[in-house]
C-alpha cells in the first residue's frame, strides 16, 4: 500500500472550503470508488486553521497512475486553482504491518 499525505494550505479558510466542495460535489465519493483506492479522507490540524490534510492510500503505484490519468484529476486541479492552494506532499510505502514490539502501545 502507498499512502500520500497532502497538506493543502491557503488563506481565509480556503483549504477547508476546498475540502467541503470536494465532498459536496461528489468528487470524494467518486475517488473512493476508484479501483485500488483504500482511503481518501480529510483532516484538520489543530494548530493550523489554514491547512487541511488529505490522507490518500492506494493498493499500488498502478492504481495511483490510473487515478492521476482520470477525469477526476481535472476536477481536483480546477478546485485547487479556485482556492489558490499550495501543497506539501509526503509519501509512504507500507511495510509488513505493525511489529509485535509496537502492539503494546496500541489500544483497539
Amino acid at each position: 500500500m502507498i499512502t500520500i499525505n497532502i497538506y493543502y494550505t491557503g488563506i481565509n479558510g480556503a483549504a477547508r472550503k476546498f475540502a467541503e466542495e470536494m465532498v459536496a460535489n461528489g468528487v470524494v465519493d467518486h475517488i473512493r470508488r476508484e479501483p485500488g483506492n483504500i482511503k481518501y479522507e480529510y483532516f484538520y490540524p489543530m494548530d493550523d486553521p489554514e491547512t487541511i490534510l488529505l490522507i490518500d492510500s492506494w493498493e499500488d503505484q498502478a492504481a495511483i497512475d490510473r487515478h492521476h490519468a482520470s477525469p477526476m484529476m481535472g476536477e481536483i486541479t480546477k478546485l485547487r486553482e479556485k482556492y489558490d492552494l499550495h501543497m506539501k506532499v509526503d509519501r509512504f510505502i507500507s511495510d509488513e504491518g505493525i511489529p509485535e514490539s509496537d502492539q503494546a502501545f496500541i489500544k483497539e
